[in-house]
């Protein structure tokens, strides 16, 4: 129950306080629609007109959250203020894209509800329109403002029309239609099938929240549905009048026409400070993105990946941040996160990038990787840099034990938390808190061991010679392997060096046993938090949260954190 606690307890408040102002905002909404101001109106369309505008209020508020999870800047900066007071706090701030889905989630459920509230309603205001009876209240309130100068209520002002003319030609209507159909294009395209295939469709589909946001803020603006005004419900209360609607202004009633008017529109107020710090984030983005970038070096891994060694003046990063690089010569428009896998004690910065789709295969080609020869440096692309930016693991040094696991290109961050290491316990034999990390690399195939294995041969050889080979255990596993490459494994699994990566400590095959491994670890560190850090797949990660909740041994406490894979 601790580590359940500890790992899911603010996360789990957060939502719930969520939901809590979703569901109050909604049921606030919709009874202040049930009051006399509103009596007329709901004549007409019934409790449509609640259904309508209590998920508009919900939406307002949902639309104020959906901006500050992506504003990446601000979330380094909070992240870097409030961690030396509450790591467990700092660490939400890393699910920011898991709650700006869940937001996300929200806004496309309460568009729905909105909308079909609203096609009751149109139904209705024509319903209204076509049965000509004067004995009819409804046609009655549908004829005010057609010969006496009132404002109308019933946008449908004559029986020769239809809801779809009124539909696109009104302002309502017509952003109305363009916030669904970019809010469409918006959540389809962010499937995961889409995004990890086609990331271009992704990209380019999510900008159009630029017109949602535009709709929204005018969505309001042509007061399309209406109330009593004040002044009137004084003079003409509904409950004593609406029987004598045939009476109304007439010489001798106590009761005049009622006179309506639409709220003034509200979303602004709702968006308008998301919306700055958002332009904000871009101003402070598109200036970071015109600071020159050098490519110092350029190294072709045999597996196909491709390591750019890169310096820019007052850059400063710290272990496991990320950074966008965006490369002119390829797109434009295009920017891709990337790990960073230099230590922030060296004196450039790098990522190494897996070629995998068509964006990485054309920066692949232009730093000429499809080439035999040397590329000179003046023939190398230029390319921009935002960040680095903050991930969890910049609190691993925060941890007396650590576990770092990594699967496949995963491995990424753990490449400059290992470097740190060795500057600071090595070279400089600085005192760190952390005092044992045990690293896991899961890996389908042998040759994506080769760009890291020099790292960690190297750090295996230190560590060796300073005598401190205690300091770190790591274990790799491959977790797929042909018939032909296990024999020559048996062959040589005798041999000092493991066949695979050229290290003292050999390889494992097939998956580690997780329930094994938080066991000896808690059972060797007793009353100890041991951060327990991933980059992989969401299933790995399932896998090892429900370790961290089940493993209570000796009041260890495992604190689960999950980098963006």
């Amino acid at each position: 129950m601790g580590n359940f606690v500890a790992n899911e307890g603010l996360s789990i408040f957060v939502i719930l306080v969520w939901l809590g102002i979703n569901a109050y905002l909604f049921v606030q909404f919709y009874f202040n629609f049930l009051t006399p101001k509103w009596f007329y109106t709901r004549v007409l369309l019934g409790h449509a007109l609640s259904w309508a505008r209590a998920p508009a209020a919900a939406l307002n508020f949902n639309c104020m959250l959906i901006l500050l999870p992506v504003c990446r800047n601000l979330l380094s900066f909070l992240r870097g203020t409030i961690q030396c007071c509450s790591r467990t706090a700092a660490r939400q701030l890393d699910r920011n894209i898991t709650f700006h889905k869940l937001v996300a989630y929200m806004i496309a459920f309460h568009t729905a509800v909105h909308i079909v509230a609203h096609l009751f309603n149109f139904e209705y205001f024509m319903d209204a329109q076509l049965n000509r009876n004067s004995s009819l209240l409804t046609f009655v309130l549908s004829e005010i403002g057609t010969g006496d100068n009132l404002p109308f209520l019933n946008p449908i002002r004559t029986n020769e029309t239809n809801p779809t003319i009124v539909m696109f030609t009104t302002i309502a209507g017509l952003t109305g239609v363009a916030i669904t159909l970019a809010l469409i294009l918006i959540i389809t395209s962010s499937m995961e099938v889409i995004r990890r295939s086609y990331f271009e469709v992704f990209w380019y589909t999510h900008h159009l929240f630029i017109i949602f946001f535009i709709g929204l803020v005018f969505h309001g603006y042509g007061r399309i549905v209406r109330g009593q005004t004040n002044k009137s419900l004084n003079i003409s209360r509904p409950e004593r009048c609406a029987d004598q609607f045939e009476d109304w202004g007439k010489p001798g009633s106590n009761c005049s026409v009622p006179v309506f008017a639409g709220n003034p529109p509200g979303t602004w107020k709702w968006v308008l400070a998301p919306m700055i710090l958002y332009v904000c984030e871009r101003l402070v983005r598109f200036y970071r993105s015109h600071q020159k970038v050098v490519i110092t070096k350029v190294v072709m891994h045999p597996s196909k990946t491709l390591e750019l060694q890169m310096k820019r003046k007052g850059f400063s990063m710290e272990v496991g941040q990320y950074v966008f690089i965006q490369c002119p010569s390829v797109s434009r428009l295009e920017w891709h996160p990337f790990t960073l896998t230099s230590a922030p004690e060296e004196d450039y910065f790098s990522a190494h990038i897996r070629i995998v789709g068509d964006w990485t295969q054309e920066l692949y080609e232009a730093c000429g990787g499809d080439k035999n020869e040397t590329q000179e440096a003046w023939k190398l692309p230029k390319v921009a840099i935002d960040g680095p930016f903050g991930t969890a693991s910049e609190d691993v040094f925060r941890y007396e034990v650590v576990m770092l696991v990594g699967a496949g290109i995963g491995v990424t961050p753990f490449a400059s938390i290992l470097k740190s290491v060795w500057y600071k316990r090595i070279q400089n034999n600085q005192d760190v808190f952390t005092k044992k990390i045990y690293f896991y690399w899961l890996c389908p195939e042998t040759q994506a061991f080769e760009w890291f294995a020099d790292l960690l041969q190297s750090l295996e050889g230190q560590m060796t010679e300073k005598g401190m080979t205690d300091f770190l255990s790591y274990n790799i596993y491959l977790t797929r392997w042909k018939e032909n490459e296990a024999a020559h494994f048996r062959v040589h699994h005798e041999a000092e060096n493991d066949p695979i990566t050229g290290l003292k400590q050999k390889t494992l095959y097939g998956k580690p046993n997780w329930d094994n491994e938080f066991t000896n670890i808690a059972t060797t560190h007793p009353g100890t938090k041991v951060g327990v850090f991933l980059c992989g797949p969401p299933q790995l990660g399932k896998s090892l949260e429900k370790q961290c909740r089940s493993h209570t041994e000796a009041d260890v406490k495992f604190i689960f954190n999950k980098e963006n894979f």
